[in-house]
């Protein structure tokens, strides 16, 4: 268990904070995609990436000709969360409905990785395993176009919400069906198309 960083700390709900490591590895393993958000002359800014997990760091890519990536390789501050959706939670009142979901947040500062290759793999064996094998390399031209950003797991946070619908005394009288509606999320059979 790690103790709670002041500006991770979870104050809203605090029962359902996690605070185990292997937790937050396995959201992140488990996730596809993230979002990267950071400020940029006043303006906030919230990017999807794909990513993958390399032991206590997240990478993820973009464009080395955005404006957007470089300034997060020049060391800006982010935030990166993953959101894993489980189920929604139907109550007898509108109030109380909610989702089970497991959320994690990285806060820190990136920075580039120059051996780009060993990083693109990682996150290509997250989305795709064994993918990277029977593909082609990337060629030097496209690596020039590509940024890899590292984010250390150094100041992070893990919410968990698995509960079940909750009651208000204003609830009397309201009959509905209450309980979970499971959500999954799995791969489907690989549909073969030709290259173009």
């Amino acid at each position: 268990m790690e103790p709670p960083v002041a500006r991770t700390r979870i104050r809203r709900l605090p029962g359902k904070a996690v605070r185990e490591r292997s937790a937050l590895h396995a959201v992140l393993d488990a996730g596809m995609v993230a979002h990267v958000a950071f400020v940029h002359d006043g303006q906030p800014y919230a990017i999807p990436v794909a990513y993958g997990r390399d032991g206590d760091s997240v990478l993820f890519h973009g464009s080395s000709g955005s404006r957007l990536f470089r300034l997060l390789a020049g060391g800006a501050p982010a935030c990166l969360t993953v959101t894993l959706l489980d189920g929604l939670i139907l109550a007898r009142s509108a109030f109380e409905a909610s989702m089970r979901y497991r959320c994690a947040m990285v806060l820190g500062s990136c920075t580039v990785v120059e051996d780009q290759a060993p990083a693109l793999r990682v996150i290509s064996e997250h989305l795709t395993p064994g993918r990277w094998d029977v593909i082609r390399p990337p060629s030097r031209k496209e690596l020039a176009a590509t940024l890899v950003l590292r984010l250390p797991l150094a100041e992070w946070s893990l919410k968990v919400s698995d509960g079940w619908p909750e009651t208000s005394p204003e609830d009397a009288g309201w009959s509905p069906p209450t309980g979970v509606i499971p959500i999954r999320t799995e791969l489907g059979a690989f549909r073969p198309g030709e290259a173009q």
